[in-house]
Formats: C-alpha cells, sequence, structure tokens
C-alpha cells in the first residue's frame, strides 16, 4: 500500500497502522487536503478537521500504549448524511434539518467506533434519500469522479463519491431500493445490502422501517465482509469453490432495455464466470413484474411518513413532519412527500395492511421457490439498466433511442431484491466506451448475507480492474 494511504482499503489500512507503517493522524490529514483540493465533487456535507485530527491522534497513543486494537483501529470512515453521528450535524440534505444535532450515535456508528474507527466526515444525499440521482437543490448536486457532469447516483451519492475518489477508505450509505448499489455501480465500487433487519435501522432518518438498511460502499470485498462482522459479529466466511456454485440468470425484466455496453459487459462477465466452472441456470422469476407493483412503491408511500414523524419525535430534534414535507425544495421530492401526507391522496391503511399480510409475502415467495427451488446460490444481474447520465436529467433520461423516467430506470433491477428484503451486493466490472463504470449484482435468500459476500469475494477475481477516476489522482 502507498504510504501516502489514500489508495488502501479498509483492511490493509488497518494492517498498516497496527504495523506502525502508517499512523492515523498522516492518513487522516492527507485525507483531509485531498477533500479540501476536491471540493467540487461535493462529497462532503460536513467536515470537521480539528476533531477528526484529534481522534485520529488519540488513536495513535492508544496503539503506541499498547492498547489492544480493534479490527477498524485509527481508520477514518464517512457517513450518509442521514445516519446520526454524536458530534455531527443530520441534515438528511433537507433544509429543515440544518440545525439537528443528534446526541447520540445510531448504534451502526456506535458499533464501528467500538472497532476503533473515526469519523472523517458527513456526506450529501439526494433529499431525505428520496431519489437516485443525487441532485439535491439543497446541498448542490454530488459530481460523478468519472466525469464530474454526471451523476454518482444515489440518494448515497457523496459517500459513493468520497470513496471513489480515494477521499476515504469505505464509507456506509442507506439502501430503500437500491440506494448503496446504485451509486456504487456508477462510481465503479462495490456495495453491499445486507438482509433487512440484519445491521440496526434505528438513529437513521428513515423511509420505510420495512426496507431500510445501512451498508457500506468499498472497493474491496474484503471490506465489506470486515464491516460487515464489526457490525453484526458474524464472522462465518463460507466459501467453496466455484465450480460447486449455481447463479441464476433471470433474463426476463433484469436483463431487458440494457444500454448496448452495460447488456455486452454484463454477458462477458456471465462467460467469464461460466469458464472458471460456475453453473448459470438461465430461468426468469414468473409473474416478478405483477408481484413487485402492489408490494414496492405503495410501502414506501405509508411507511414513509409514518417513520418519519417517529423518527422526528424520538430524536428530540423540534422539527415537526409538516415542517419536513413543506420545506423539501427538490420538486421530485416535495411532490412525492405531499401526496402521501395527504389523507385523501396516501396509502391507507386497510391496503398495507394488505401489502404486509399478502403482497409482500407473494413477492418473498416467489423469490425463495426461484433461487431454493433451483438450488442457486444466488442470482446475477445489471445492477443499472444504463451508466450514469448528465447532472439535471432528473425526470428522463435516454435509453436505447428512448426518453425513459429517470428515478424507476435506476432502481428498476435493484428495487425487487430490495422490497423482499433480500442481500445484494454490487460488484465493477469496467468501464464502458466512454469511460463510465459498470456494475454487476448478486442478489440471495435473506440470512445469507455471508455466503454471498464469500461468493462475491470469490467472483471479483475474475472481473476486468477498475481503474481509479481522473480525480483521485
Amino acid at each position: 500500500m502507498a504510504m501516502n494511504g489514500h489508495e488502501g482499503g479498509v483492511a490493509d489500512t488497518a494492517r498498516a497502522l497496527r504495523s506502525g507503517a502508517l499512523s492515523s493522524e498522516t492518513l487522516t490529514r492527507h485525507l483531509l487536503e485531498r477533500a479540501e483540493a476536491r471540493q467540487s465533487l461535493n462529497a462532503f456535507m460536513a467536515l470537521q478537521p480539528d476533531l477528526a485530527l484529534a481522534q485520529a491522534r488519540a488513536a495513535d497513543r492508544a496503539l503506541a500504549a499498547g492498547e489492544a486494537p480493534g479490527p477498524l483501529h485509527g481508520v477514518p470512515l464517512v457517513l450518509k448524511d442521514n445516519i446520526d453521528a454524536a458530534g455531527w450535524p443530520t441534515t438528511a440534505g433537507t433544509p429543515a434539518l440544518a440545525d439537528h444535532r443528534p446526541p447520540q450515535d445510531a448504534p451502526v456508528v456506535a458499533a464501528l467506533r467500538r472497532a476503533g474507527a473515526l469519523i472523517l466526515g458527513k456526506n450529501p444525499l439526494h433529499e431525505l434519500a428520496y431519489g437516485a440521482t443525487g441532485n439535491n437543490p439543497c446541498t448542490g448536486p454530488s459530481r460523478n469522479p468519472y466525469d464530474p457532469q454526471r451523476i454518482p447516483g444515489g440518494s448515497s451519492s457523496g459517500t459513493a463519491v468520497a470513496v471513489a475518489a480515494r477521499l476515504a477508505p469505505a464509507g456506509i450509505g442507506t439502501d430503500t431500493g437500491g440506494s448503496v448499489r446504485v451509486p456504487a455501480a456508477l462510481c465503479g465500487l462495490f456495495g453491499f445490502r445486507p438482509s433487512a433487519g440484519r445491521w440496526p435501522n434505528a438513529g437513521i432518518v428513515p423511509i420505510s422501517g420495512t426496507r431500510d438498511t445501512a451498508g457500506p460502499l468499498a472497493r474491496h470485498v474484503e471490506d465489506l465482509l470486515l464491516i460487515d462482522e464489526v457490525v453484526t459479529g458474524d464472522t462465518a466466511t463460507p466459501t467453496r469453490p466455484l465450480s460447486a456454485c449455481r447463479i441464476g440468470v433471470p433474463d426476463a425484466f433484469f436483463w431487458e432495455q440494457l444500454d448496448p455496453d452495460v447488456a455486452e459487459r454484463g454477458r462477458a462477465t456471465l462467460e467469464t464466470w461460466r469458464r472458471q466452472g460456475v453453473t448459470l441456470v438461465e430461468k426468469p422469476i414468473p409473474d416478478l413484474a405483477t408481484l413487485l407493483a402492489p408490494a414496492s412503491m405503495p410501502l414506501v408511500f405509508y411507511e414513509g411518513i409514518q417513520d418519519l414523524r417517529r423518527y422526528l419525535a424520538d430524536s428530540g430534534c423540534g422539527v415537526t413532519l409538516n415542517q419536513v414535507v413543506e420545506g423539501t425544495v427538490s420538486p421530485d421530492v416535495h411532490g412525492l412527500l405531499a401526496m402521501m401526507n395527504d389523507p385523501q391522496q396516501g396509502v391507507p391503511w386497510e391496503q398495507y395492511l394488505d401489502i404486509l399480510r399478502h403482497r409482500r409475502p407473494a413477492l418473498i415467495t416467489a423469490y425463495a421457490t426461484y433461487l431454493a427451488g433451483n438450488e442457486l446460490d444466488a442470482m446475477a444481474f445489471p445492477t443499472c439498466p444504463l451508466t450514469a447520465r448528465a447532472i439535471g436529467e432528473d425526470d428522463t433520461v435516454q435509453l436505447n433511442g428512448e426518453a425513459v423516467p429517470t428515478f424507476p430506470t435506476l432502481i428498476r433491477n435493484t428495487d425487487p431484491g430490495s422490497t423482499a428484503g433480500l442481500p445484494g451486493v454490487t460488484l465493477p466490472m469496467g468501464l464502458d466506451r466512454s469511460g463510465l463504470p459498470m456494475g454487476i449484482a448478486l442478489d440471495a435468500l435473506p440470512g445469507r448475507d455471508r455466503v454471498l459476500l464469500a461468493l462475491a469475494r470469490e467472483l471479483q477475481n475474475h472481473l476486468p480492474e477498475t481503474p481509479p477516476p481522473a480525480a483521485a489522482g
């Protein structure tokens, strides 16, 4: 690892710190200088250099005194700005929460700190995490390090930018419909969505308690495994040869209407894995679109209002739900929240109960039948149907010569598994002809998180290397 440290991932940075090859203060100062020099990317919502450096010096002193280091001792990480961290604002990228400073860490953050991590900064997001571009009028757009005129994806936009531009070894985002995996794919990163409920949701500005989860973005699968272990305590890393692995390829829905470069690279990736001994099972999930529609967005439309009201009350921030809704500045988010908060337009209780009792279980059953019934370790599909589009194309984007709606297109392939609560991981599969990253995703059965990550670790060895962006130079 380079002694300046910015190319290092979490695990190798932690090893360098423990060995004395690198100090936390030196690394933190270097990353802060890089962040200062790359402000135009809009990767950070909040930086507190004095606080970060004080934490780094304390970590160095503890190591010099012989204190047993945790697995993340002295490693700087970044947080999406909808995750509570004591001493830091949690604005969720919306004006009404500009002064919100939670008194305590979210459990996810507390686990990272117990392992020795320090918080380098907090990252901007699509307002209240309700979007997939990262174009937020409240904070300004975050910019893709591979082409600053393009979106990084969202809603964990700034977190992806910070990690891809080598401003931090890794970061924690949140994922409700694809908000970790979409920006990871568009920025050339690995991103992991844990099974619903595997990571604690407390202390995170919510969208849907049923669907929400925090998850890491990193430049190495090894780091996803390490961070998941720190948060959950699960140390299992079950591996078996690729020749014993079976991966489903659901052509219908997931492999339709793709950008030509994404389709070509995706198929080439599958063929590479096949040559390594993976058995590919090309079968669709029957009636997926029909099962998804009544269980997906209606769930968000009901829980979004109820869960946000609960978070505001529990946080003691003194801000009401109506103040948040009325204060939103993103046209897409404002219109959506106003609709959800209108008793005449929102999802009624009876429909919500039907989703929980029948609609979502039917979708979960379809996935279980597909994955378990075909004895699949995972299913594979392009993370996003297209690569990063220009900033400002918030309503529609061009795909194969047709104007298609931006948000549902970006999350089309990640949303079904999110709704069903599946674990999912995206792996970078190189750059398209114009130099933009593309990702391929794997979903597995709930609870098979470590199996999925171990499989991703093996498969990453058979993917083209994704070069760093020019912004990382």
